[in-house]
C-alpha cells in the first residue's frame, strides 16, 4: 500500500478522487505498520485544514465535526 508524504504534498493540487482514495485506505485500515496509517491520518488532517471542502465527507475518520462557516 502506497502512502503519500505529508511534508512534500501540495494540497492545492489534490482532487476529490485523491482524497477519496486516501479515505478508503483509512477505512480499510490494512496497513503494513501503524506508522503508515498514522501518516495517512495526518495527511487527511492537513487537507482538512487547508481544503475543508474535500474532507467534509470523511470527517468521521478524523473524529471532527463539520466546519462552521459562520
Amino acid at each position: 500500500m502506497a502512502t503519500l508524504s505529508v511534508e512534500h504534498l501540495d494540497v492545492t493540487q489534490l482532487t476529490t478522487t485523491d482524497v477519496a482514495e486516501l479515505a478508503v485506505r483509512l477505512e480499510k485500515d490494512d496497513y503494513v505498520n501503524a506508522f503508515e496509517g498514522l501518516n495517512d491520518w495526518h495527511l487527511l488532517r492537513k487537507i482538512a485544514f487547508q481544503r475543508p471542502e474535500l474532507v467534509e465527507p470523511y470527517l468521521h475518520l478524523l473524529d471532527m465535526e463539520a466546519f462552521d462557516e459562520a
